[in-house]
C-alpha cells in the first residue's frame, strides 16, 4: 500500500480539536487495510513531525433511516489517534 493512501482524511469535531490543543493528538479515518506501523509512516512523512504513539479504533457499520421504510447501512470505518512528540504540530490543523 503507497504511503499516501493510508490516510483518507482528517477528522475535526470539538473532542478532537481539544485533544490536539491539550494532548496533541490528532485524528484522522484511515484505510482498512493499515496498521499502526503504516499511520506512523504516513503521518511522519506527509507532515514532517515525530510521532510517538498511535491507537486504531474499527468504527463498526451503523444503520440509517430515511423516511419509515428506507433503511441503509455505512460501512465499517477506521479511525487512527495520532500522539505527537513533544513540540512538534500539525500546521494543517491550526486555526480550525
Amino acid at each position: 500500500m503507497h504511503i499516501y493512501e493510508v490516510l483518507r482524511r482528517p477528522i475535526v469535531t470539538e473532542k478532537t480539536t481539544r485533544q490536539s490543543d491539550e494532548l496533541n493528538q490528532y485524528t484522522f479515518e484511515v484505510d482498512r487495510r493499515s496498521n499502526k506501523h503504516l499511520v506512523k509512516e504516513a503521518v511522519e512523512t506527509a507532515f514532517n513531525v515525530k510521532v510517538e504513539g498511535v491507537r486504531i479504533v474499527t468504527m463498526p457499520a451503523r444503520k440509517k433511516r430515511y423516511g419509515r421504510r428506507v433503511v441503509t447501512s455505512e460501512s465499517v470505518r477506521k479511525k487512527a489517534v495520532v500522539t505527537l512528540a513533544e513540540g512538534n504540530r500539525i500546521q494543517f490543523f491550526e486555526g480550525v
